[in-house]
């Protein structure tokens, strides 16, 4: 099994239908999110011949189709066009289709060929990258899944250009995430703001495959990938009980603010530290919230997040900026607490 993907970055579409060309697969399928089919489709079929003939299957743009009944309706489809074990899935969209679509091709006839090609920033830097692939359940995110690389990713940041300006930093909440846990100079590069698009795509991207390499399948050091998302899942997942929507970067922001604030409490980091990453923060991200967010109405969902170990809460902290430790216990009145200083911040 492949323990990381071969990752293309590139400005046009030479190299995808070089591929392409070359693997010579009798089937494809294209798996594509209503946004992603609207805006992205045309313009990835129109430069890649190859992809001419391919099978579509659409799925809703929301968190809601990373579902069982969405998985079995487009293993179904699947099914029905013979689809092999020798074909290709291609994930054409952001977080939801790269997760999704990469956990249908890990399961269907035992694993089939696919590709991410990521439309969306939050994708190309993080969700397409790694192996981590899954669906929602029991009002928990990503709580069913695999761990299996796609075959390519290929990244082309001509797609970027069609996406809202929320949907822009929403990715980039991942960007700021790798650089908190993992290197200092890339922070103070990003405070900066001079890196071009895709010197930021690509140094996002070479710092997690550096970190996946070592532990693909999140034995250790792989789990500070998770700083911020114990509590940014928590929102999301409470956010979808209540018929609500956040942006998974939003939520992320939010859940680095809150557990920096814990980090601080456990004398990890400085006050200066703490200061200097909520500011950035604060200042680099808008953060609208429309839910009071207190422990107790998190808590059903961070009770039970992948992370814990024997019912105890378990969290990645920062220890300094480009440095984080994992499988950190936190306590209910440390997160009570640093929710209380978010609302402050916000």
């Amino acid at each position: 099994m492949k323990n990381n993907s071969l990752i293309l970055i590139q400005t046009n579409f030479k190299l995808i239908t070089n591929y392409l060309l070359k693997n010579k697969f009798n089937k494809i399928v294209i798996i594509c999110d209503t946004n992603s089919m609207q805006f992205c489709l045309p313009i990835l079929v129109s430069n890649v011949n190859p992809l001419l003939k391919a099978e579509i299957i659409e799925v809703d743009a929301s968190e809601e189709s990373k579902s069982f009944e969405t998985v079995t309706s487009i293993l179904e489809t699947l099914f029905e066009l013979k689809l092999n074990k020798s074909d290709l899935i291609i994930n054409l969209g952001g977080g939801v289709v790269a997760d999704l679509g990469g956990f249908v091709a890990s399961i269907y006839k035992r694993g089939v060929n696919f590709i991410n090609i990521p439309t969306t920033l939050l994708a190309m830097v993080d969700a397409s990258v790694g192996g981590k692939n899954g669906i929602n359940y029991f009002n928990l995110k990503n709580s069913i899944g695999t761990i299996v690389q796609p075959n390519l990713v290929f990244i082309n940041n001509s797609f970027l250009k069609t996406l809202p300006v929320e949907h822009y930093q929403n990715g980039l909440a991942e960007v700021y995430k790798i650089a908190l846990i993992n290197n200092k100079t890339f922070w103070n590069s990003l405070q900066i703001g001079k890196l071009t698009e895709l010197e930021l795509i690509k140094k996002a991207i070479t710092l997690k495959q550096n970190i996946v390499n070592k532990d693909p399948f999140e034995k250790g050091l792989r789990k500070i990938l998770n700083f911020g998302h114990t509590i940014a899942h928590a929102i999301e997942m409470f956010y979808v009980k209540n018929n609500l929507f956040i942006l998974h970067g939003y939520a992320v922001v939010i859940g680095m603010i809150v557990e920096t604030h814990i980090a601080f409490q456990k004398k990890l980091i400085s006050k200066d530290t703490l200061n200097e990453v909520v500011t950035t923060l604060v200042s680099k991200f808008t953060i609208e919230i429309t839910l009071k967010l207190n422990y107790l109405d998190l808590k059903p969902y961070l009770i039970q997040d992948k992370k814990n170990k024997n019912g105890i809460i378990k969290m990645a902290l920062l220890n300094d900026i480009g440095k984080c430790k994992h499988d950190i216990t936190v306590t209910e009145k440390e997160i009570s607490k640093a929710l209380l200083f978010f609302e402050g911040t916000n």
